[in-house]
């Protein structure tokens, strides 16, 4: 069976292969050039269907089947994040303990109802965060690959019944559960809104209920799939003690590792290596891969593209050959790789060697934003214009400009702290970014001064060389810390919220902050999307440092007889910016007319200049 399924993947490929001539193989999609990202986590971006919520026996957290507390229920949607719910107060654990078991009932039909919200935002293009079958809120912890999560979809128990009786490991058998039928749907009209959409996985690691692995726990070394995991050794039923032993992603025992094979290079954290993973395992992905990006062999109905997580755990042998394989059914798919730590917190991942066009399209760009929070917020931490100069151009030239011009440009994530939040203070970048973790670590509401300093980060993201990504609620003025505080539920216009702790870990009598939707900062958000889609030079256009001085810099984006120029005023009082020349421009960021040739720009201000004649001149 394993080799007829290898062999109709085989077969699949090769006909696909001989009929494509959309993209090279080594060239990113267009597509992703004029992509502006949204970032979504399913289970905290709306609750379309409270029908579908988790229920107590939904609630479990490997590897020991912890069920849900005793009186568990779903938490309401405009609760405040750091009080405890009655059930969660009952365990007497610290707040922090019971947040995993924390459930608000997010699900696909909620994204289905928000695609006209997005599509008035400006959005074209969608990451959605893991929404494969799994027990965890994160749901890198796969159940199944090949399946949505059950409480995504309309029907869960119908959905369950489906699935136990398939056999996973044979394609042939797969059907289609209510949950991904619904995602499917959700593909569909997000293309007819002229939206791309890809998916987040991760084939490093599964989840200990996935069914190869539940197979090895009870069948030890007789199973058919002990070799797709790393196992330092099974249990000897000869003895009382329980000897079974595996290794987990960074040490996680609920998230078991597939096996790596065939490694000629060194493997080192932080650093690609050559190698591949198991075949069995390899194949079983493949056939996985082949599911979402053509559904029933259409892939008119299929995804754009993955995202994939802690990429550098896996060798480049097997990113190649996937790489191939998922061109040969989608040759317009976007590929973009988490290459994030070298060395926390310190170093950043080379993207260079998954960007040369054999592995990823980009990477999710972390590597920019950090010198841009060191020179944009306010923090211990204060780089000039000259060295955010010197940080972006090093992180430019180590990849080819069409790879640059397709980079994700991230900022914030479920990973991440939040902009605001990451804004206000003032620590090394994601490094004790958790008041549990640092005491003075603030929480609540920023001052302006920091809605100031990101949005004028913000301009620069939307006029920079990449993609610009949004993670889901940054456009509704949110704040939080670090995870899990970065996955509050979003903050829909529609609901009232209650008030949020401001000093929810430090002692002494409790401040609050009113939470809810910001206008003004989807507005700007908005605006900033407007103007980069009207304007194609800031997606394929060349790029050129102006002026680099102090807090203020400016650049230039050109395409031919095309330019736009970037006046940037990162500090406390106005500068006056010198243009060559006497001509008019319009400030499309300010929606007013200029000219002259100098420009008095006021802090923590911009000006997007567009002239008026297309004439190109120098800054004096």
């Amino acid at each position: 069976m394993k080799k007829l399924i290898l062999a109709s993947i085989l077969l699949f490929q090769a006909g696909v292969s001989a009929q494509n001539s959309i993209t090279k193989p080594d060239q990113p999609p267009a597509w992703a050039k004029t992509a502006i990202w949204y970032q979504i986590f399913v289970e905290r971006f709306n609750n379309g269907d409270k029908k579908n919520d988790p229920k107590p026996e939904d609630i479990n957290i490997p590897p020991m089947k912890q069920l849900a507390p005793a009186g568990w229920e779903v938490t309401p949607w405009t609760y405040n994040w750091f009080e405890q719910e009655p059930w969660a107060k009952a365990t007497a654990q610290p707040f922090m303990e019971n947040l995993q078991y924390r459930r608000f009932g997010g699900d696909l039909q909620g994204v289905l109802n928000k695609l006209d919200y997005l599509k008035d935002l400006g959005i074209n293009a969608i990451f959605i965060n893991p929404i494969n079958d799994a027990p965890s809120l994160h749901k890198y912890d796969a159940r199944t690959y090949h399946h949505v999560d059950v409480n995504f979809g309309p029907d869960p128990e119908g959905d369950k019944r489906i699935i136990a009786f398939e056999n996973p490991v044979d394609p042939a058998s797969w059907e289609w559960t209510s949950a991904d039928k619904l995602f499917l749907k959700l593909v569909a009209e997000a293309h007819k809104r002229g939206m791309k959409v890809i998916l987040d996985y991760s084939w490093n690691h599964t989840g200990v209920m996935f069914w190869a692995w539940q197979d090895i726990l009870k069948n030890q070394s007789e199973s058919a799939y002990k070799d797709w995991y790393d196992i330092i050794s099974f249990d000897d039923p000869k003895t009382p003690e329980n000897e079974f032993k595996y290794r987990g992603w960074v040490g996680i025992e609920s998230l078991p590792e597939i096996k790596k094979v065939n490694i000629t290079t060194r493997r080192e954290n932080g650093h690609p290596y050559e190698g591949d993973i198991n075949p069995g395992a390899k194949q079983h992905i493949f056939a996985v891969t082949k599911r979402w990006l053509a559904p029933d062999g259409n892939r008119d109905k299929g995804i754009d593209g993955f995202r994939l997580d802690v990429a550098d755990q896996i060798g480049l042998v097997f990113w190649r050959d996937w790489r191939k394989f998922v061109r040969s059914i989608q040759p317009d798919a976007y590929l973009v790789g988490e290459i994030w730590w070298e060395q926390w917190p310190d170093k950043l991942m080379d993207p260079s060697p998954y960007t040369q066009g054999d592995v990823f399209d980009a990477v999710m760009f972390y590597q920019v934003y950090k010198p841009a929070r060191y020179f944009f917020a306010k923090n211990d931490f204060q780089i000039d214009a000259g060295q955010l100069r010197d940080s972006l151009e090093f992180q430019w030239k180590r990849l080819r400009p069409e790879n640059l011009q397709a980079m994700m440009n991230v900022s914030s994530s479920h990973d991440a702290p939040r902009l605001l939040t990451d804004f206000y203070n003032p620590n090394k970048y994601k490094y004790h970014a958790l008041p549990r973790d640092n005491s003075s670590y603030k929480t609540g509401k920023p001052d302006q001064e920091t809605y100031k300093r990101l949005r004028l980060y913000l301009v620069w993201l939307f006029t920079t060389v990449g993609a610009p990504q949004i993670w889901n609620g940054e456009e509704m003025g949110m704040w939080g810390e670090d995870d899990p505080d970065c996955r509050k539920p979003l903050w829909w216009k529609e609901y009232k919220f209650d008030q949020e702790y401001r000093n929810n870990y430090q002692p002494g009598e409790k401040t609050y902050d009113p939470v809810g939707f910001n206008q003004k900062q989807f507005d700007f958000y908005k605006k900033l999307i407007r103007i980069r889609k009207e304007n194609s030079i800031l997606s394929t256009g060349k790029f050129e440092f102006l002026l680099t001085e102090g807090r203020k810099f400016a650049y230039r984006r050109t395409n031919g007889n095309e330019e736009l120029i970037v006046l940037i005023n990162a500090g406390p009082s106005a500068q006056t910016f010198t243009l060559a020349g006497k001509l008019e421009y319009t400030d499309i960021l300010n929606n007013q007319p200029v000219q002259g040739e100098n420009f008095r720009v006021g802090p923590f201000s911009a000006m997007i200049l567009k002239p008026v004649r297309e004439i190109r001149l120098p800054m004096k």
